[in-house]
């Protein structure tokens, strides 16, 4: 794939960038070297005073962020300026908590074994090198950035190609903002240098964010090297709604959960499991506000619903759809690619989806919802887990005893109950199955990539 900004609304390209070459690569990864040595001996406080810096540029920056996020994959305007924000708020958390995070602990009794002072304490590894994709250009990155970086940490960005203004951005953030140079670098490539890059050694551990395919790999590859890596994978995640749910809230609730970021989100609803007793008026409402979204241009502030983010993304839905419906699944909404310029596809809900259908198990990367009939919180259950997937989860029920029974039974790295998936800095974000490994944000996502060094005192 071109390293290139193509308009996903037109279908144009709108300015195309050259990879960087090894020269070039090499001296990005020296100087990130340079820049861990530089970091790791600063303290919390330096860092977070960088780190409020980075987020008071993103804020200065929104409007021209937006805008960039927007030509790049064609989330509306909006939404483009709400992550830029939403950023910001990441990187402030993690100057307010990481050094509580990561503050050294102490036996009670050392004596226990046989110390006058035994415990633990966290301490930065080096370089870590982020495989980030497109959906999310600034957020996915960030939520990385931020906390290692915090920790002491340096950090590479292998972004995806077709968001190069993005990765040019962010390239230069965290040393307009005051980090030492090189402390942050992004990497123009193409996939299939990034195992170079993975295999150098001053290169200590891996994160990627994307397709399940690229994460097998890159773990593999890191496997036979021995580096830690933190995945987070594709996702079909359920939304179940029980007889006893506020069906006109879940509805509507439901319409945004689907249709996020034009459908292309890991953590959206893509399969709405809803029990019999209120199948048929979950259904009508909801296939009623999808009908109702506002499909056009990203830059128009009352779009709701942009193109798909490339070509071959818009084909593949449509291949899904035609698939389920030449198999007999019901379009209650949509399920057509709309006459026009760019990458569109309209908002879609389809029902009788069976086994047989790809949309079952594969993931919909696109405004595609798929909707279930179920008649107990069992048979619920047993369609919820049942995919190779596990990132998130919504159940909807105003039962006490079946929301923890939901909780304890579903098999996903979150479960809401109520409520939209969604990510927060407060929160560890992460899946289980073929969704990833490990976990971002709050606490967990910034002691991922530090070396937990036990410290024996006698």
């Amino acid at each position: 794939m071109a390293i290139a900004t193509i308009n996903p609304f037109t279908g144009l390209t709108e300015q195309e960038f050259e990879a960087h070459d090894d020269a070039e690569v090499e001296r990005r990864i020296a100087s990130a070297q340079a820049g861990f040595v530089a970091l790791k001996s600063t303290t919390f406080s330096e860092r977070a005073e960088w780190m409020r810096a980075a987020a008071d540029l993103l804020e200065a920056d929104v409007d021209e962020l937006g805008r960039i996020i927007t030509i790049e994959m064609g989330r509306p305007i909006k939404a483009a300026r709400a992550e830029v924000l939403k950023c910001a708020k990441g990187l402030r958390y993690y100057a307010d908590h990481a050094e509580e995070f990561l503050a050294p602990e102490l036996l009670d009794d050392p004596s226990k074994v046989g110390a006058s002072q035994a415990g633990t304490r966290y301490a930065p590894i080096g370089i870590v090198l982020a495989v980030m994709p497109w959906n999310y250009p600034l957020w996915q990155v960030l939520r990385f950035a931020g906390p290692a970086l915090m920790a002491g940490n340096a950090g590479l960005l292998k972004h995806a190609s077709n968001v190069p203004q993005a990765a040019l951005y962010l390239d230069t953030l965290f040393s307009r903002a005051g980090f030492p140079e090189g402390a942050f670098h992004s990497l123009l490539i193409p996939a299939s240098r990034v195992e170079a890059v993975l295999r150098d050694p001053r290169v200590k551990a891996a994160t990627l964010t994307g397709s399940e395919p690229a994460g097998r790999s890159l773990a593999s590859i890191a496997g036979s090297e021995v580096k830690h890596v933190v995945l987070e994978l594709g996702g079909s995640d359920p939304f179940v709604v029980m007889s006893s749910a506020d069906v006109a809230k879940a509805a509507s609730v439901a319409v945004t959960a689907r249709n996020q970021n034009n459908g292309q989100s890991c953590i959206a609803a893509k399969r709405f499991i809803v029990h019999t007793d209120v199948y048929d008026e979950f259904t009508r409402l909801f296939a009623e506000g999808v009908a109702a979204l506002t499909v056009g241009d990203p830059l128009d502030e009352s779009t709701d619903v942009g193109p798909v983010a490339t070509e071959s993304g818009r084909d593949e839905l449509e291949g899904q759809v035609a698939d389920a419906v030449a198999k007999g699944a019901h379009v209650l909404t949509g399920g057509f690619v709309p006459e026009r310029d760019g990458w569109f596809y309209e908002p879609t809900v389809l029902a009788g989806v069976t086994p047989e259908m790809r949309l079952h198990l594969e993931e919909a990367f696109g405004p595609v919802a798929t909707v279930y009939r179920v008649g107990s919180r069992e048979e619920a259950l047993d369609l919820a887990n049942g995919t190779t997937f596990g990132l998130s989860s919504a159940v909807w029920t105003t039962d006490a005893d079946e929301e923890e029974w939901f909780v304890d039974n579903l098999d996903a790295g979150a479960v809401f109950v109520n409520g939209m998936t969604a990510s927060y800095p407060e929160l560890p974000f992460g899946g289980v199955k073929d969704s990833g490994v490990g976990r971002e944000l709050a606490a967990a996502g910034i002691r991922e990539f530090c070396n937990l060094k036990t410290v024996w005192k006698g």
